[in-house]
């Protein structure tokens, strides 16, 4: 099979060598540095990478002008961007990922954790083809999943990448308890319990945009969440 392209925005050298070194150890991924935002954003037109590891500190564009750029756009929207960042306050990591960044890493890391991080998100874009609910329509909410199209009542609703797929994921399993856990594994791509706020944060903002509607997704306590039928 062909190697994977990953492409690592990093603007100190030794940071990512370092990263280029630990993704490509295993011989399954190939990686290359672009080390500012616009170099980044060139790579990408030139040649779209299989995933982008981010860092947000970057000269000319920074990397959450970066990551909005590449959600903009056609093309790149369901690329899936890593951030490997110094920033830890908790309102960048819920930014970040309100974004569309897949996961959210600070620094200093472990070099084998950040490899197995990306092959993870990898692993969940090649699997994202499983059997899923491709169309909703409910008596208030109606939602085209091949189609991006996601209404309430007639009117149409803009959602984030990242609440798409989790409304899509929830509507799959229909009249189901999903764990917060299992919604970070199947929707963020974690392999393991990190940042389950995020769930809570990501499920409270669909509620509010679905309106009516956002009362089809039940909170179970202490087990997880439910949309009902």
């Amino acid at each position: 099979m062909p190697q994977q392209r990953v492409l690592i925005v990093e603007d100190e050298a030794d940071i990512g060598d370092l990263i280029k070194h630990a993704v490509e150890r295993r011989g399954d991924l190939e990686a290359e540095v672009a080390s500012s935002g616009d170099a980044a954003l060139r790579a990408v037109a030139e040649r779209p990478p299989d995933l982008v590891v981010l860092d947000l500190n970057l000269p000319v564009l920074d990397g959450i002008e970066v990551c909005r750029i590449l959600r903009s756009r056609r093309e790149t929207r369901r690329v899936p961007i890593v951030i490997v960042t110094a920033r830890g306050a908790e309102d960048d990591r819920i930014n970040a990922l309100d974004l569309g960044a897949d996961d959210y890493i600070t620094k200093p890391f472990s070099p084998r954790e950040l490899a197995a991080r990306v092959r993870a998100v990898l692993r969940r874009m090649t699997t994202a083809a499983e059997p899923a609910a491709h169309v909703y329509a409910g008596t208030q909410l109606f939602a085209d999943f091949d189609g991006a199209v996601v209404s309430v009542e007639g009117d149409a609703v803009r959602l984030t990448r990242r609440e798409f797929e989790l409304l899509q994921y929830l509507v799959q399993n229909k009249n189901r308890v999903v764990s917060r856990e299992k919604l970070l594994e199947r929707v963020w791509g974690y392999d393991r319990t990190v940042e389950t706020r995020s769930v809570d944060v990501h499920v409270g903002r669909l509620r509010t945009k679905l309106r009516m509607a956002g009362r089809q997704i039940e909170t179970v306590f202490g087990l997880g969440y439910r949309f009902i039928d």
